[in-house]
C-alpha cells in the first residue's frame, strides 16, 4: 500500500492522519463538555475538573500538531478524483466542508491554547514545553476574548464534522460507492478522471463561513465584555479604612504563590494596610512594630480566585480580614518581623525576614516567607501536594515615607 496519494486512492499517510485526528475530535467534544460542566465546590471536584481540562488541553495541542502535518500533506499531494464530478454542487460542498475542517482543526485548539497561555493557573498542559506562548501576556481580558473565539469556532467545527459524517454516510448507504472505503486502510481504487488541482474556491468559501460565524457571534453580543453596566455581585466587604502610621505606604504589593498541578499560580491582595512604627537609627535590636490588615476578598489568584475565596480555603465570607502583627528587629544580617498571623480564625507564628533600603526619609522594603496552608485548615481534603502544594510563598514589597517628611 503506497504512502502517497494517487488520482484514484488515498495513501497510508493521509489515511493515518485522517483517522488519528477523527479519534481525537471524537474524544475532545465530550471531554470539553464534561470539564466545563464539572463541579468545583469541593477539593475533589476541583481536582477532577482540572484533570479533565488538562486531558482536553493536552489532546488539543496534539490534534493541532497532527492537523498542521495533515494540511501540509494534503496541499502537497494529488487529491483523488471525486467519484461523481458531474454533481458540481455536491463536489464543491464536500470540498468546502473539508477546508472548514482543516481550518477548524488549527483554529479551535490554537484559540484554546492562547486562552490557556493568557490565564493564571489551573489545569496545565501535560507536556515538558511550558505553558506560555510568545507574545501572549497574562491577561484575563485577552483570555476571555479567546475563550469566546474558541466557543464560536467549536460550533463551526461541530457543524463541519456533522456535514462530513453525513456526506460519508450518504456515499456509503445511498450512493453505495467507494468514497468511504477509499479512505479506509487497504487498497481501494476508485475514479477514472485525473485528480483535479487544488483551487482557492473552497478555502475562500471556508473563510467566508468563519467571517459569517464571527459576525453572528458579534451581533449576538458574545464579544461584548463591558461590565460597566453590570457591576456583578457586591463585594463581601468594603475597602479597608486608611490607618494613621508613623510611616505611610505609598506603593506596594502583597503577593502569594502556590504550586498547582506542577505549575506556579501567582496572585495578590489589592486591599491591605500597614501601621508601621520604626526607628531608623543605627544599631541592632528592636526597632519598632508593624500591624498589617488584609482584605481577603480583594485576592486575585488567576482562574482559581473564586475557589480560593471559598469555604475550603480562605473562606472570605466568614473571615473577611487577616492580620499580621510583629515587632521589627534589626540583626547583624538584616531585618526580621517575627510575629503572629491571624487567618481563618487561626493564629500561627510567622517570621518574615526582609531587606530595607533607607534614604532621605523613604524606605524600600522587600521580604518573603513561606507558610503551610494546612496550619490554617486550608484545603484539608486536598492531601496530594502534586495537585496542590502545601507551601504558600508570601512576598511583600513596599515603599514608605516618614509621616510629615523629615
Amino acid at each position: 500500500m503506497s504512502l502517497t496519494n494517487t488520482a484514484t486512492r488515498y495513501g497510508t499517510v493521509a489515511k493515518t492522519l485522517h483517522w488519528a485526528v477523527a479519534l481525537g475530535i471524537l474524544a475532545m467534544f465530550p471531554l470539553g463538555f464534561l470539564a466545563s460542566n464539572a463541579g468545583y465546590d469541593t477539593a475533589e471536584q476541583l481536582a477532577t475538573k482540572a484533570t479533565l481540562f488538562s486531558i482536553h488541553k493536552t489532546l488539543g495541542v496534539t490534534i493541532l500538531a497532527l492537523a498542521v502535518i495533515r494540511i501540509a500533506w494534503a496541499v502537497t499531494q494529488p487529491k483523488p478524483v471525486a467519484l461523481h464530478p458531474d454533481r458540481r454542487a455536491e463536489t464543491f460542498l464536500a470540498e468546502l466542508v473539508h477546508w472548514l475542517l482543516y481550518g477548524s482543526l488549527v483554529l479551535v485548539p490554537l484559540s484554546g491554547w492562547i486562552e490557556h497561555a493568557a490565564t493564571e493557573g489551573f489545569a496545565p498542559i501535560w507536556w515538558p514545553f511550558g505553558q506560555s506562548l510568545p507574545f501572549v501576556p497574562k491577561s484575563p481580558a485577552l483570555a476571555e476574548v479567546f475563550a469566546t473565539i474558541h466557543y464560536v469556532l467549536q460550533w463551526v467545527m461541530l457543524g463541519s464534522v456533522g456535514l462530513h459524517v453525513a456526506g460519508a454516510l450518504k456515499h456509503a448507504l445511498i450512493d453505495r460507492d467507494a468514497t468511504l472505503r477509499r479512505m479506509w486502510f487497504g487498497r481501494t481504487d476508485a475514479g477514472e478522471r485525473p485528480a483535479p488541482r487544488h483551487t482557492i474556491a473552497a478555502p475562500t468559501g471556508a473563510l467566508a463561513t468563519w467571517v459569517l460565524a464571527f459576525a453572528i457571534a458579534g451581533a449576538s453580543g458574545l464579544f461584548s465584555h463591558d461590565t460597566s453596566a453590570s457591576p456583578g455581585p457586591a463585594p463581601l466587604r468594603p475597602a479597608l479604612a486608611q490607618v494613621e502610621s508613623d510611616w505611610r505606604v505609598t506603593e506596594g504589593t502583597l503577593g502569594i504563590s502556590v504550586q498547582q498541578f506542577g505549575k506556579t499560580v501567582e496572585g495578590s491582595f489589592a486591599d491591605w494596610t500597614a501601621d508601621i512604627a520604626f526607628d531608623d537609627s543605627e544599631g541592632t535590636g528592636r526597632k519598632g512594630d508593624v500591624a498589617v490588615t488584609i482584605s481577603i476578598p480583594s485576592l486575585s489568584l488567576g482562574s482559581v480566585t473564586k475557589q480560593a475565596l471559598g469555604p475550603e480555603y480562605f473562606d472570605a465570607e466568614q473571615f473577611a480580614t487577616a492580620t499580621f502583627t510583629a515587632p521589627i528587629t534589626r540583626t547583624a544580617d538584616g531585618y526580621v518581623a517575627d510575629g503572629t498571623l491571624s487567618l481563618r480564625g487561626t493564629e500561627v507564628p510567622v517570621t518574615l525576614p526582609f531587606t530595607l533600603d533607607l534614604s532621605d526619609g523613604t524606605a524600600h522594603m522587600a521580604g518573603t516567607t513561606t507558610l503551610d496552608r494546612r496550619a490554617f485548615g486550608m484545603g484539608e481534603t486536598m492531601t496530594d501536594p502534586a495537585q496542590l502544594g502545601f507551601d504558600v510563598q508570601v512576598s511583600v514589597k513596599l515603599t514608605a515615607t516618614r509621616a510629615g517628611g523629615s
